[in-house]
């Protein structure tokens, strides 16, 4: 036997809800634009670090392919 329950709410409730929610957002606490700056640097560096690792793995399947042509 499953019994379902649904919540109705009305839409003034969910509008104070909604206002609670954005007060407790804005005084929890405030971001940093040095913390966002070196966040953007670091993930920066591992696409870059990414991007590298990927080139050299398609550069060296090309490179062994044209050897096992060339035999």
């Amino acid at each position: 036997m499953c019994v379902e329950i649904k919540t109705i709410f009305m839409s003034s409730e969910i509008k104070y809800r909604r206002q609670e929610d954005q007060a407790s957002y804005e005084t929890e606490s405030k971001v940093k634009l040095t913390d966002l700056l070196s966040r953007l640097n670091q993930e920066k560096k591992r696409e870059r670090n990414s991007n590298i690792a990927l080139s050299v793995a398609a550069v060296s399947a090309v490179t062994v392919f044209g050897i096992i042509l060339s035999l």
